[in-house]
């Protein structure tokens, strides 16, 4: 599961993607309300086309106990501010994918919050190196408004590719629009060649509107 091309030469992030401001501190941007955190009934999920056929679970206290990681990387946002060298701490979705392997032919995943948002991501995105479900920014637990108790990272995409209060992760053998993609948002959402709307898809980009 190697990266996409496109995120070889951008590790370093030292230079902001073309259309974006730098931001000084963290805006609050999300669609709907805040969810009320109840780790009683928290659970995360990976389900869809895995190797083994079965839906794998963890509750809060399971997730908590997982390998923790840290990377560093921007947050893009699609209204065009930008957020750099973030510190970002959780779990990295390579170890979801270990944990439970997708089946061999599958290309995409559905990243899956609160209210049923969703956001769709190619495999290799989604296996990036820093890839994080971040529960934690530089060193402090994530507030409840950023995404507490989970949001995936993805640096190299817009910020609408990571959503906030994650509960769990589809694997797909053909690819579906999420929520922003089907109101649209890119398909793909990559800030360096500002894929910020459908109407900019190329042929192969994405399924059909």
């Amino acid at each position: 599961m190697g990266q996409p091309d496109s995120v070889e030469h951008r590790t370093g992030e030292s230079e902001l993607p073309p259309g974006q401001r730098l931001q000084r501190g963290w805006p609050v941007t999300h669609y709907g309300p805040v969810p009320k955190f109840r780790p009683e009934r928290w659970e995360f999920r990976v389900f869809g086309a895995t190797a083994d056929g079965d839906k794998h679970c963890w509750n809060h206290e399971e997730f908590s106990a997982l390998p923790f990681s840290t990377v560093v990387g921007d947050l893009h946002c699609v209204t065009k501010f930008s957020m750099v060298g973030a510190e970002w701490g959780g779990v990295p979705a390579r170890t979801i994918l270990e944990l439970a392997p997708p089946a061999p032919g599958v290309s995409h995943v559905m990243v899956w919050a609160e209210y049923g948002y969703s956001a769709n991501l190619r495999l290799a995105d989604f296996a990036s190196e820093r890839s994080m479900f971040a529960t934690h920014k530089d060193g402090e637990p994530l507030t409840a408004e950023h995404g507490f108790p989970l949001r995936l990272v993805v640096p190299h995409l817009y910020a609408w590719k990571g959503p906030k209060w994650v509960r769990g992760v589809e694997y797909m053998s053909t690819d579906r629009r999420g929520f922003w993609e089907e109101r649209g948002y890119h398909n793909l959402g990559d800030p360096w060649t500002e894929q910020r709307y459908s109407y900019q898809e190329k042929p192969g980009d994405g399924p059909e509107l």
